[in-house]
C-alpha cells in the first residue's frame, strides 16, 4: 500500500498522468500545483508538467474571441498528447478541456477527434483521486474548523461535490463546517468580474458573510479563482478567516501562509 494513501489501486502500474497547472496557479499560487503533484504521485502516478502548456483559453471563450480560443487549444491539445490522463487542480480549466474544446472544432473534424480525445482524459484533481483512482483517505493533519466553497464549474459542469468532502472527512483535527448556501456562485466568473463589478462585489459580499457565519476558520475549494476573489473580500472587510486552495490542505501542505496573508502583513 502506498504510503498514507488508502486506494484500491496503489499496487496497480504508476499511470503517467500530466498536470495542466493553470495560469493563476502558476502565477499567484504555486503551491497548490505543488500539493497536486503530491497528492497524485501519493496515490501511484508518475506525474509530468509539460512545459508547452498555456492558458486553457477560457478568457477568450467568455469574451467570445473564438479564433483566439482555437489557437490556444490547438496548443494544449498538442502538449497533452500521449498522456493517460491530464489532471488540473481546477474545475474551470478543467471543464473547459472536457467540455467546450471538441466544439471549438466542428468544421475541421480531424481536430475535433484530438479535442475529443483530449476531452475524454481531462480531470479535474480531486474527483480523479476520488472517482477514477479510487482514493479514500489522505494522510494529513489540519487543526481548524473549515467550510467549503462549491465553485460553479467544478460543480455544475464537473459533478465535484462529494469528492473533496469525503477526502477531507479524512484530515485528522480538521472539522467541516457547511454554510448556509456552499453551492451558491462567489461572484467571481472569470471575465464576470471584471465587466459588472457592481454584481460582482455585492454577490461576494453575500457569500463572505455566509463564511464568516459558518464560524469556521478556514475557507476552502477547489478553483484559485474563487478562493482570490473571497479571500480579497473578506481580508477587506478585516475577517480573519483562512483561505486556501482544498489540495494544499489535503496534501498536508496546510502550514503555508494562506492566499493573500503574506500581502496582508506587508
Amino acid at each position: 500500500m502506498v504510503p498514507g494513501v488508502s486506494s484500491p489501486l496503489a499496487h496497480s502500474r504508476p499511470r503517467r498522468v500530466a498536470l495542466f497547472v493553470t495560469c493563476l496557479v502558476d502565477l499567484f499560487r504555486p503551491s497548490v500545483g505543488f500539493a497536486a503533484v503530491k497528492l497524485l504521485e501519493d496515490a501511484g502516478c508518475t506525474v509530468e508538467v509539460p512545459p508547452l502548456q498555456v492558458c486553457c483559453g477560457q478568457p477568450a471563450y467568455n469574451s467570445g474571441d473564438r479564433a483566439t480560443t482555437r489557437a490556444i487549444a490547438t496548443q494544449v491539445i498538442k502538449a497533452f498528447e500521449g498522456y493517460e490522463a491530464v489532471v488540473a487542480p481546477s474545475g474551470s480549466c478543467g471543464g473547459m478541456l472536457s467540455h467546450h474544446y471538441p466544439g471549438l472544432f466542428d468544421d475541421d473534424p480531424a481536430m475535433k477527434k484530438r479535442a475529443e480525445d483530449l476531452a475524454a482524459r481531462s480531470h479535474e484533481l480531486v474527483s480523479f483521486l476520488v472517482d477514477v483512482l479510487g482514493v479514500t483517505s489522505v494522510s494529513a493533519r489540519y487543526d481548524d474548523t473549515v467550510t467549503y466553497h462549491d465553485s460553479c464549474s467544478g460543480l455544475r459542469e464537473l459533478g465535484v461535490k462529494q469528492q473533496p468532502r469525503r477526502l477531507l472527512g479524512s484530515v485528522q483535527g480538521l472539522t467541516l463546517r457547511e454554510m448556509t448556501m456552499p453551492e451558491v456562485c462567489c461572484g467571481f466568473g472569470g471575465t464576470f468580474c471584471v465587466k459588472y463589478p457592481e454584481i460582482s462585489n455585492a454577490m461576494v459580499g453575500e457569500k463572505s458573510a455566509d463564511i464568516v457565519g459558518s464560524r469556521a476558520g478556514t475557507l476552502l475549494a477547489g478553483d484559485l479563482g474563487c478562493l482570490m476573489n473571497m479571500a480579497g473580500k473578506l481580508q477587506r472587510d478585516d475577517s480573519a478567516v483562512k483561505v486556501r486552495h482544498v489540495a494544499e490542505v489535503l496534501a498536508d501542505m496546510g502550514g503555508l501562509p494562506s492566499i493573500g496573508e503574506v500581502e496582508a502583513r506587508r
